[in-house]
């Protein structure tokens, strides 16, 4: 019974159904884009000649594009998206969470040197409790708010930033909690660009059995007493 429950509240959180449109969207533009006339043209040509096979310069570019948009604010899923279509499921993965990562470290210490004054007038309160819930462990708190597809990651960069919270354990947590979900998008765009069903289907599969899991996480830390809903809230509300 309590299974049922669980899972209905699962499917009814609002952070799921955002997530599970955002793959699902992904994969019917990509493979409409990949039916397109001129799409050798548009799409793998560029990609080939400016991305794909120009070595350490496409990844370079990769990495500048991707953390430039994630820190603007661009879902950290679509740059996954376009890393496995650009670089393949692994090295898109690696990739474009290295470039999520790398715009965690941007907007955190924007957040840190110039930007305090603003962000502890914007969000005050949930200030607060993210800095009690990322006072001990860190490194592993980090971990489980990136693992639960929750709130806003700009928001919770910037928020980070102004708490006494330690760069690294942040961000390298950030880096490790980021994974499951971006190696889920990167399988989709790579299905999508070998235009491979079965690698589109097991996304999805992946993804739900990743959100699953990420909800058996939440309940473990909170029947711990290492998690509390109010920090859980602060991160969800962290959102623009």
């Amino acid at each position: 019974m309590s299974t049922k429950i669980s899972n209905t509240r699962l499917f009814a959180a609002p952070w799921f159904k955002s997530s599970l449109i955002l793959l699902l969207v992904c994969a019917v533009v990509g493979f409409l884009v990949s039916l397109l006339p001129y799409n050798e043209v548009l799409n793998k040509n560029w990609v080939d000649v400016h991305i794909r096979n120009s070595g350490i310069t496409g990844m370079v570019i990769f990495l500048l594009i991707g953390a430039g948009a994630t820190a603007l604010g661009a879902p950290r899923q679509m740059v996954a998206f376009l890393g496995g279509y650009a670089f393949g499921f692994i090295a898109g993965c690696l990739l474009a969470t290295l470039a999520t990562a790398i715009s965690c470290l941007v907007t955190f210490s924007f957040s840190r040197q110039l930007g305090r004054r603003f962000i502890q007038q914007r969000f005050a309160r949930r200030i607060q409790r993210i800095d009690r819930f990322l006072h001990h462990d860190p490194l592993t708190k980090t971990i489980v708010i990136r693992l639960l597809p929750v709130g806003n990651n700009l928001v919770t960069n910037l928020i980070a930033g102004v708490t006494h919270v330690r760069t690294a354990p942040f961000v390298i947590g950030s880096f490790i909690g980021y994974l499951p979900q971006m190696a889920i998008f990167a399988l989709m765009g790579k299905g999508i660009v070998v235009l491979s069903a079965w690698k589109i289907i097991l996304s999805v599969v992946l993804f739900i059995i990743s959100a699953v899991l990420s909800l058996r996480l939440y309940k473990q830390y909170k029947a711990a007493r290492l998690l509390d809903d109010e920090s859980v809230e602060s991160v969800a509300d962290s959102s623009v």
